[in-house]
């Protein structure tokens, strides 16, 4: 096609125009910038920014993640559902942002818990299980695309994008429930590669139409309570690359810690008979058509021929299930949260992993309060982790205090700040017995003139409160130290070394620390009273790994941890060290009668108090009359 050559002054026209025009379409994207929304940043902290805050112009979507694994066994990898919030500037404006990213195996509906499916807790010790009744199965809630809305609210107007997902064999997820398999730790971490281009996402669960993650910064943290506090962690421990820091919220890092102590077979307080199998059933809601096969390869074959009823002896199984086990690849900065009277999943949960992470050198910091099961921490705490670690914020978050602790009686947003967990001036002071019952001893710091032995005889149709209130009881021992004239702060873990024989071949050992007198003010909690708890199988002795009968009359040594506290004991009270048998709310109901005798001269409690011996003999100092 024939082009005429333009005029020369039209060359010269455009060759002036040229320059004009560029500066214009400069000008013009440097404004169209400055109109951009993007995060707000100030003392540290991301704001709420009012171009993100409108949850109807946020873009919702779901998808679906394929893994590395085949968990149902149908051949093909599996593929985790997959749901997204946003702001509408990741597609408007190219906005890329970090993601919050939480998963559960709870979104999409759990089954009927409740004792009628739980194993019952009249059993004897050492002695096969009655038989239970299985849960129904669990009918599947929840609508597309949106798998919860959970966290949007708090995140997405501060600058982030917030992604759910729901664990392998629960909602639309694929893939069995192994209730701490591996399974449960790589799909996360599928889900974090998808989120940084190294992974694969569909629009449906079955095709291949891929759905890329171009508005993520590749920048990603978790969060969640309970279980959902847990798979944080288990991503952590894959050491995927882009999840840069977590927030577990009274996370079950060991799933035999959960439902065993000690050798001992334990139940979660208010879940009474209560084992993983249950809660694999209690969770599996996932597609219909595999829930056959998981049930007999997952909770049949492996889980019950595994989790071990009777002796409660720790093994590969559990092993398996304890995520400070595989702590070593991870690379996550961890913000932990627990409350000192969580009894449903204990303190030494978090305790033992903080420890680990410690000994790792990752950043770290802990929020710990006085209340019950959950509990995150303030918003500040948490924005400023987050802000640090996902947005790059240099906010001084390495400079400030590694531990906030709820002090009694304060608000949860307002912690006391510590250097350390326990606390940095901690001494062990060590305790002994003197003889009382069946009325109460004492627990002094004294070694007592030769104390002899003392006898309970077990008995699970009391609780622990009777136990701990009753004046005179046959059922426990209990040994009081003096009333305090002055508070006594413990922090840490009490420790127990504790000598006893038994006229059966087995029995539960229970032991509760408590601060008396009881509270019976209108409002009081039971928790006011209750220091902290531990419990252990006598048949232990030797190993965790293998239980041996006892020989009746026979005495043996046992030494184990109570679970960790941080609590200040009033001035007032008297700090109550109880031995006793059956728990009624943790522990198996055998048939009452079993006794327990004790060897008070080789028993002794150490308790980690804050400046030591010499602040407790200052506690126990009668203050002199004022001239």
């Amino acid at each position: 096609m024939y082009k005429p050559n333009p005029h020369p002054l039209t060359l010269l026209i455009l060759l002036t125009l040229l320059p004009v025009t560029s500066g214009v379409a400069q000008e013009t994207s440097t404004k169209q910038k400055s109109q951009l929304t993007v995060p707000v940043f100030k003392d540290g902290e991301a704001q709420i920014v009012n171009g993100f805050k409108d949850p109807d112009y946020w873009i919702r979507h779901d998808l679906w993640v394929e893994t590395e694994f085949d968990s149902d066994n149908d051949g093909r990898l599996d593929r985790m559902h997959v749901s997204v919030t946003r702001p509408r500037q990741t597609e408007s404006e190219g906005l890329k942002l970090p993601v919050i990213y939480v998963s559960s195996p709870y979104f999409a509906g759990t089954g009927k818990a409740g004792t009628e499916f739980f194993w019952d807790p009249h059993q004897e010790i050492g002695k096969n299980p009655p038989r239970r009744t299985t849960q129904p199965p669990v009918e599947r809630k929840g609508m597309r695309p949106i798998i919860s809305k959970s966290h949007a609210r708090q995140w997405v107007p501060r600058g982030y994008i917030v992604v759910h997902s729901s664990s392998p064999g629960t909602g639309l997820s694929q893939g069995c429930p192994t209730v701490g398999g591996d399974n449960e730790s790589l799909a996360p971490k599928a889900v974090i590669d998808w989120l940084c281009g190294r992974a694969d996402g569909f629009t449906t669960v079955d095709g291949f139409e891929r759905v890329p993650a171009g508005w993520c910064t590749h920048k990603v943290g978790m969060t969640g309570t309970s279980y959902n506090g847990t798979i944080p962690l288990a991503a952590a421990t894959t050491g995927v690359a882009g999840l840069e820091a977590i927030i577990p919220i009274a996370p079950n890092t060991s799933y035999y810690h959960y439902y065993r102590s000690n050798g001992l077979v334990r139940h979660p307080f208010g879940f009474i008979g209560e084992d993983i199998d249950c809660l694999y059933e209690y969770i599996h809601s996932g597609p219909e058509q595999m829930r056959a096969d998981c049930n007999t390869r997952i909770r049949d074959e492996l889980m019950r021929s595994n989790f071990d009823r009777v002796t409660g002896d720790y093994n590969d199984f559990w092993a398996g299930r304890d995520y400070l086990n595989d702590l070593k690849p991870m690379q996550a900065a961890m913000l932990m949260a627990h409350a000192f009277n969580d009894w449903n999943v204990v303190p030494e949960h978090s305790v033992r992993i903080l420890e680990a992470v410690k000994k790792k050198g990752l950043p770290w910091q802990a929020f710990f309060h006085q209340g019950g099961h959950g509990g995150p921490p303030p918003m500040k705490l948490m924005n400023r982790w987050f802000t640090r670690y996902l947005h790059g914020v240099e906010n001084d978050v390495e400079k400030d205090q590694r531990v906030w602790i709820v002090r009694e009686n304060d608000k949860r947003d307002n912690p006391t700040a510590y250097p350390d967990y326990p606390h940095p001036e901690v001494q062990p002071v060590r305790f002994h017995l003197q003889a009382g019952t069946p009325q109460r001893g004492v627990l002094q710091t004294e070694v007592p003139e030769q104390q002899g032995v003392e006898s309970l005889v077990d008995n699970y149709s009391f609780n622990g409160e009777a136990l701990a209130r009753a004046e005179w009881t046959n059922h426990r021992l209990i040994y009081l130290t003096p009333k305090l004239n002055k508070p006594v702060h413990l922090s840490g873990t009490p420790q127990i070394e504790i000598k006893l024989a038994c006229n059966r071949e087995a029995a539960n050992l229970s032991v509760w620390l408590v601060s008396l007198p009881w509270n019976t003010r209108k409002n009081a909690k039971i928790t006011d009273n209750i220091i902290t708890r531990g419990w252990a199988d006598p048949q232990n002795h030797q190993s965790l790994t293998k239980s041996e009968p006892l020989q009746p009359g026979t005495f043996y040594t046992l030494r184990f941890d109570l679970q960790p506290d941080d609590q200040i004991i009033p001035k007032g009270q008297q700090i109550g060290l109880m031995i006793f048998s059956s728990d009624q709310d943790f522990t198996l109901w055998p048939t009452p009668g079993t006794e327990l005798t004790v060897d008070l001269d080789h028993t002794s409690l150490t308790l980690p108090i804050v400046g030591g011996e010499e602040v407790w003999h200052d506690a126990l100092r009668v203050a002199e009359p004022e001239e």
